[in-house]
């Protein structure tokens, strides 16, 4: 499915970057691909405690973006799992930032996203 192309609010990249990533659960859906979570009841499972309208859009727009593609399920024939493309595995540098700077300045916190292995 081609990517619609959406109108900027100007040319800055943080700007565009928040245009895609910057509402408080498109980086946990993230987050939980690159913890190995891929399918929707998976997702639902996240402490966090999405709601499901919301997590649908939230798959839908990272899709849509081309950062998260749907692959046909190996258990059910009438579902799919999902998994980053390369575009969103290259945000694991910003989500370990992220990880590293909450775990250095709000107490109590605790780390569950692991870098991914090193490939051979």
């Amino acid at each position: 499915m081609p990517r619609k192309r959406q109108q900027r609010r100007s040319v800055c990249p943080v700007a565009c970057t928040l245009d895609v990533l910057g509402d408080k659960w498109t980086l946990l859906v993230i987050r939980d691909l690159l913890c190995g979570r891929s399918t929707f009841q998976e997702f639902l499972e996240s402490p966090e405690g999405i709601a499901t309208n919301i997590l649908t859009d939230r798959l839908e727009r990272l899709v849509g973006s081309g950062l998260v593609q749907t692959v046909p399920s190996t258990v059910r024939s009438d579902r799919h799992t999902y998994r980053l493309t390369d575009r969103g595995r290259a945000l694991t540098p910003v989500l370990e930032a992220i990880r590293d700077w909450g775990l250095a300045h709000i107490p109590g916190t605790r780390a569950r996203l692991k870098p991914p292995a090193a490939e051979a």
